[in-house]
């Protein structure tokens, strides 16, 4: 005989009920069932926790229903009004907490005590987050008593490493090249020391996501150099502080060499840099070349310096979107020299800010040359520009754009030689718009060959938060110091910058909103669709960077103009998405061919926005099919972890 079905009763308490009038709900399996142990739950709700007994017997391959993913399949049965297979794609993106581990953080979340557990917040819940390892931990080696060779080697914490040292050089080589999500700290390096060098080669090249923190570096040094080259090359999103690096320093010299090369939009950050130094020479060469969308932050740079010689070559070049921020820069400095030469030459747009730059300064120097000969004009703004100089000062301009702005700026000693007009159209503009990222509708027809973009997702792999506990954290740039004491204060550009993109005004017809929670991510979409949709994103990688074949194509409901609900994730520590709907769409499946065997090796998701007035003259669609908003329609493919919400064919 079969074992004896027995019933299971669970406790349920709305949070809106008063816990003086619980619910008690009874549910009889009607499947074979074996039921074990009881145990006691600690379930947290909106205004109370309460303690339940429930059996944890279930059929086999049943969720236990107080998961969070089975929560969002609940939510889920309750707000898409159609009968198609869930996604396997989202869904597989959602918590991944058990019932006990998302009761606990929930209450860690409702008392606001998230922060003193974040390593095993972030290691449960799949986040991202970045840790500083303790010191103590790290050998003798790195604890810095003799010369240093730190080749293939990866992600330490440099604290207070190298201090009062004299002579001596520290080699880092290929180190942490390649790997996904590096994380630095260089706190308190060098500080002191006398003759010390430090050489940075092949630094996180090719990495993902990489997280490098200079604080009091080289603070008070005598002599020696620190030499930056081939500094994370190819990085996807570089997010670098310098903060308080080489103040006081004597003499000390820095090389930037072939830094940020080719990198993609990322940050960085030069906080009281070289502040009160004296001679510290810095030279940044091939500094952010053939970068996409650098934001470079120069605030209080040189600040009280003495015969400081600074020398910006090769800087920004050919850079997409470049934005630069001289901020305090070179204030009441003494006999320094600043060289500006071949800065953002042959330059996409982008914009540069020089706030109270080279003020009060005594017989100082500045030379700009080939400054600014952008491929489409930016935008510079020069603010109290050797505002209160003294002395000798002269600032020279040669070869220098239109387009920039003056203001309250130096009348004596400011020469402008050679001011002209050299911006071009004639570089090549794929230099800066990946082959095959944008398109025309006409090129979706059976049989045409194409190059596939790169449509791999690069973003580290993150798990969505749970609603009860994503409800509990702030999610605004008026709220980042609460956000920092969460997740560290390394983790502050990347939360910025993704807060300051979801904050920003919808463009003209755009409904926006970004989400950390399937359930958030289907409530906007059913606002704006209805709730009859599905939801579908590229099945693989598979083509990306080479030349396919389009396969037979599919006009999603009939190929007919709609509007759809696109949503693109951001870098957040959760995983978070923008997702925003415009109008007049056309969205399309695509068979995706080996070029040669014509056989199937992919089925791609794009997307034919049909009006582009608004769009900015600058966006990279216009560069790369030559043309400008209003005046065609622009497609792109849906690329991995991606995804767009249609009205149900």
């Amino acid at each position: 005989m079969g074992e004896k079905r027995r019933p299971q009763f669970f406790l349920y308490i709305p949070p809106n009920m008063p816990l003086s009038l619980p619910q008690l709900a009874a549910s009889r399996q009607q499947n074979n069932m074996k039921t074990s142990l009881f145990f006691l739950y600690l379930l947290s709700l909106s205004y109370f926790s309460v303690v339940l007994v429930f059996g944890t017997g279930r059929s086999e391959g049943k969720e236990n229903p107080f998961t969070a993913k089975a929560s969002l399949i609940r939510y889920w049965n309750n707000h898409i009004s159609n009968n198609l297979p869930k996604p396997p794609f989202l869904i597989s993106k959602a918590s991944p907490l058990n019932a006990i581990d998302l009761a606990k953080l929930t209450q860690l979340a409702n008392h606001n005590s998230l922060s003193s557990h974040i390593e095993s917040f972030c290691s449960l819940a799949n986040l991202f987050c970045s840790f500083q390892e303790d010191s103590s931990k790290l050998d003798a080696v790195v604890k810095g008593k003799g010369d240093a060779n730190f080749a293939v080697y990866s992600s330490k914490n440099f604290k207070g490493y190298g201090s009062l040292r004299r002579g001596g050089i520290d080699s880092f080589k290929n180190y942490s090249d390649g790997l996904n999500t590096p994380n630095e700290s260089f706190k308190k390096y060098s500080r002191g020391s006398n003759a010390h060098s430090e050489d940075f080669t092949s630094y996180a090249k090719d990495a993902n996501v990489a997280i490098d923190n200079f604080t009091n570096y080289g603070s008070s040094t005598t002599g020696g150099s620190g030499g930056f080259n081939n500094y994370q090359e190819r990085v996807n999103v570089p997010n670098l502080r310098f903060t308080s690096y080489d103040s006081d320093g004597n003499k000390h010299k820095l090389s930037f060499s072939s830094y940020s090369s080719e990198t993609n939009s990322g940050s960085e950050a030069f906080t009281n840099y070289g502040k009160k130094g004296k001679a510290v020479p810095a030279e940044f060469t091939s500094y952010s070349s053939n970068a996409n969308t650098i934001g470079s932050s120069f605030a209080g740079y040189g600040v009280l310096g003495n015969s400081a010689n600074d020398s910006f070559k090769a800087y920004g070049d050919s850079g997409n979107n470049p934005r630069n921020n001289f901020k305090i820069y070179g204030l009441a400095s003494n006999l320094g020299i600043d060289s500006f030469t071949s800065y953002r030459d042959s330059a996409n747009v982008g914009a540069d800010s020089f706030q109270s730059y080279a003020r009060d300064a005594n017989s100082g120097k500045v030379n700009f040359v080939n400054y600014g000969k952008t491929f489409n004009v930016g935008n510079s703004t020069f603010k109290e520009y050797g505002k209160g100089s003294t002395g000798s000062t002269t600032i020279g301009f040669k070869m220098y754009d239109l387009a920039r702005s003056f203001l309250d700026y130096a009348k004596k000693g400011v020469t402008f030689a050679g001011y002209t007009n050299s911006s071009s159209k004639e570089t090549s503009v794929n230099r800066w718009v990946e082959p095959g990222k944008f398109f025309r509708e006409s090129v979706l027809k059976q049989g045409n060959v194409m190059v596939m973009p790169d449509i791999r997702d690069k973003m580290p792999r993150r798990s969505f938060l749970p609603r009860g506990i994503l409800s509990k954290l702030p999610f605004s740039t008026s709220h980042l110091s609460e956000l920092r004491n969460i997740f560290g204060a390394s983790m502050e550009g990347m939360l910025e910058n993704a807060l300051t993109e979801c904050e920003r005004p919808a463009s003209r017809g755009e409904t926006k909103r970004c989400v950390g929670s399937v359930e958030d991510m289907i409530d906007f979409a059913t606002s704006v669709l209805g709730h009859s949709v599905t939801v579908r994103t590229t099945e693989n990688v598979k083509g990306s960077k080479q030349e396919i074949m389009i396969g037979e194509v599919k006009g999603i409901n009939g190929g007919e103009v709609t509007k759809s609900v696109s949503c693109h994730q951001s870098l957040y520590p959760y995983l978070l998405y923008y997702c925003h709907s415009v109008p007049k769409v056309r969205v399309y499946e695509a068979e995706i061919l080996d070029v040669t065997s014509k056989s199937k090796i992919n089925h791609g998701v794009a997307i034919c926005h049909l009006d582009t007035s608004a769009w900015s003259p600058t966006h990279g669609a216009f560069l790369a099919l030559r043309s400008s908003p209003g005046q065609i329609e622009v497609c792109h493919w849906i690329f991995e972890n991606d995804m767009t919400w249609t009205i149900v064919d």
